[in-house]
Parts: structure tokens; sequence; C-alpha cells
């Protein structure tokens, strides 16, 4: 995730190159999550609308 857009969006880099706006899923939203920019997260992509997503879930960072 790159950035912080308003109403509760989010731009998100993909790794093919693509940019897209995202919002947080449900489960996001009932528990809290936090999504903060520079967090890997995983998207699922719209078939009817390619430029949107649903933030699924927010990568662990292992080191």
């Amino acid at each position: 995730m790159t950035s912080v857009l308003g109403g509760g969006q989010y731009g998100i880099d993909l790794d093919n190159g693509q940019k897209i706006t995202a919002k947080r899923s449900g489960r996001l939203k009932k528990f809290h999550i936090k999504v903060m920019p520079g967090d890997p997260v995983v998207v699922a992509v719209s078939p009817y609308d390619v430029s949107h997503g649903l933030i699924m879930t927010r990568k662990r960072i292992m080191e």
C-alpha cells in the first residue's frame, strides 16, 4: 500500500506495476485491523472494474 486517500480509499501499487484504489474489507473493519502506508497487503481485484479492489488481509513482515 502506498497512500491513504479520502473516504476510506487506499492507493495501492501492484506487483505487476499497476496502480489501483482499494477499500478495507468488512473483516478488517470489524476487528479494527489498521493498515498503514508501506504495509504489504493482499488485494482482491474486482472483475468488473480492474482499477478497484478490496483489501483482504495485511501480510505480516517476518524479520
